[in-house]
């Protein structure tokens, strides 16, 4: 009986205590929401405490908003299936409201959320669709601030699949909204969406610099921009450190390693003060970096350590883990100490399919400053050279003979493809070199110089003819005059300089551009394209130091290949030897 009685009692005391914790005041609400988007991006796990507390109450309100926000925030840790479900969750106690404003709101809240969780999976096209959705709602009832963080993200959407003059003046017009509402925001609300847009305006135009190397004042226009956002942010510490760590990078490219140190000390100084591991893990990678590129070895491998030792904490950090190893391999190499050389090029190896299959489903490459395509190449040429020494201190003996005697077959056939390849890029080299001397000494109009290409071409044998088709000469001269004004424009450097986007370009059709093309040129539009743009890298590279540095990735968006593979391909075709080789040797 005495059992009984306590069982029932607990049961009461129990009942009570669910129902004053399920029973939250739209004060309670309100402060909850706050807490979970103040610490959103600044501490996922503290946002996911606040989140859960707000999933205990029993209003269907505060269970929509609670599980949206916890899906988004299991997204950012990795765990998509529940990500998921509780997404559909914010749904299913939405739809017990009564059609109302307060309804409306919530609504785009869930779709800002869904967007987020969309984006972080790299589903883009999938997150502008909820984005333009939830911005529609928020258009409905005039909810201002809901507004600019579609407008927002979208702008970073665009930047995110290389839109970057689009995200730019997305970004510029969100700039102009904010100061056409700024009796809406409060002082705070203001100075952080001030400084988020001149994030990414910074970051758009550093995108776009890494497509258009040739293109210098992009990266003055992106340090303008994160020093705007530098000092909008002064209350805001996360923002303060993702636009000095962006800064950081840009006086990196342009080669003042001195402010690049000085500006990521400050990163891993404000970092470790924020318990930012994500961040501070980045900013070890790229002093590790500096280090590296200005020969100071030892020091580098102190901050490679350091990025591998962290990324193992935040699990986050793959692509700077990977960069990482990759830079030690190459120490150890420069070193001499085969062991350590072996192992980090191992570990490069082993990661890089997992993390190559992740980078092209990714558009967005934010301080991704080496390219993944000749990376390989050179792990493996590291790993083939002491794996032989590495198995021979085991024991393996008879396989370092049989692999000896393979290394030296192939060394033989590589030293014979080498020289053939050499002959014809020294050629190329002093053709360009002749070319460029002779146009920095040439003082012929550039009209004189159109009628001199013209007579050239005019002597061009044929390909393939097209006999079918017959075009009076006056009018294949004309497209003949357009293409070559394009040239001279460089509108070839565009990923879309295709058959239809030109023919369109200069006001006639695609069989009359084709047919022209092959008579006058000897060659199908394709090559005639592909030419243009892997001469333009030839020059760049033989009068460019700079351009030399770059990876393969890099460089095959700057002239509008969509991927390294096809521009390396027509790379080697052109000059016998891999982008990186024609570099070294230059």
């Amino acid at each position: 009986m005495r059992l009984i009685i306590s069982f029932v009692l607990f049961f009461v005391i129990n009942t009570a205590f669910a129902q004053h914790i399920n029973a939250l005041t739209e004060e309670e609400y309100l402060i909850l929401q706050d807490k979970i988007r103040l610490n959103f991006n600044a501490n996922v796990d503290s946002a996911l405490v606040y989140a859960n507390q707000l999933a205990r109450s029993n209003n269907n309100k505060h269970l929509a908003f609670a599980n949206a926000a916890i899906s988004s925030l299991l997204q950012m840790k990795g765990d998509v299936k529940q990500s998921q479900e509780k997404y559909k969750k914010a749904f299913f106690y939405l739809e017990k409201m009564p059609e109302s404003r307060d309804k409306t709101q919530l609504k785009s809240y869930i779709y800002n959320y869904g967007g987020l969780s969309e984006w972080k999976r790299g589903n883009f096209s999938k997150a502008l669709e909820i984005y333009q959705q939830g911005i529609k709602l928020s258009m409905q009832i005039n909810d201002v601030k809901q507004i600019f963080k579609f407008k927002a993200n979208i702008a970073l959407i665009n930047e995110g699949v290389g839109n970057y003059q689009l995200a730019i003046r997305n970004l510029k017009q969100l700039n102009d909204f904010i100061d056409q509402n700024e009796s809406v925001f409060t002082k705070e609300q203001l100075l952080n969406y001030k400084s988020n847009v001149n994030t990414g305006l910074g970051s758009s135009y550093e995108s776009y610099y890494m497509k258009n190397v040739s293109k210098k004042h992009l990266l003055d226009s992106a340090e303008y921009f994160y020093k705007k956002s530098i000092n909008y942010s002064q209350n805001f510490a996360e923002n303060k450190i993702k636009a000095k760590l962006s800064l950081g990078n840009i006086y990196n490219w342009k080669g003042d390693y001195k402010n690049a140190e000085k500006t990521y000390y400050d990163v891993v100084f404000l970092s470790n003060q924020n318990n930012q591991k994500d961040i501070l893990c980045v900013a070890n990678y790229n002093l590790g970096d500096v280090y590296f590129t200005t020969k100071k070895y030892d020091k580098a491998l102190v901050f490679f350590k350091k990025c591998d030792s962290l990324s193992e904490i935040t699990k986050v950090n793959e692509i700077d883990y990977l960069k990482s190893n990759f830079y030690q391999a190459k120490i150890y190499n420069i070193q001499k100490k085969p062991e350590l050389a072996y192992k980090h090029s191992r570990i490069y190896l082993d990661n890089y399919e997992k993390f190559e299959a992740k980078l092209n489903t990714e558009a967005l490459e934010v301080n991704y400053k080496q390219g993944v395509d000749d990376l390989t190449d050179e792990m493996i040429s590291i790993e083939k050279k002491y794996k032989n020494e590495v198995f021979l201190s085991r024991g393996l003996k008879v396989f370092y003979v049989l692999l000896f005697v393979a290394i030296v077959f192939l060394l033989i056939k590589n030293i014979r493809d080498k020289n053939k390849a050499h002959k014809k890029m020294n050629a190329l080299i002093e053709e360009f070199k002749a070319n460029i001397e002779k146009k920095n000494n040439s003082e012929i109009l550039p009209e004189e110089i159109l009628e001199e290409e013209m007579f050239e071409l005019e002597e061009i044998h044929l390909k393939k003819e097209n006999v079918t088709l017959s075009i009076d000469e006056a009018k294949e001269n004309k497209i003949v005059e357009k293409l070559l004004a394009l040239e001279n424009k460089l509108e070839y450097l565009n990923a879309d300089f295709t058959l239809s986007y030109v023919a369109k370009k200069i006001k006639t059709n695609t069989t009359y551009l084709s047919y022209v093309v092959n008579k006058r040129f000897g060659k199908s539009f394709g090559e005639y394209s592909n030419e243009l743009k892997i001469n333009y890298v030839i020059n760049e590279m033989i009068t460019n130091h700079m351009y030399r540095k770059y990876s393969t990735q890099a460089i095959a968006e700057s002239v509008g290949f969509k991927n390294a593979v096809s521009f390396a391909k027509s790379f080697r075709k052109r000059t016998g030897v891999s982008p990186a080789q024609f570099a070294n040797n230059i």
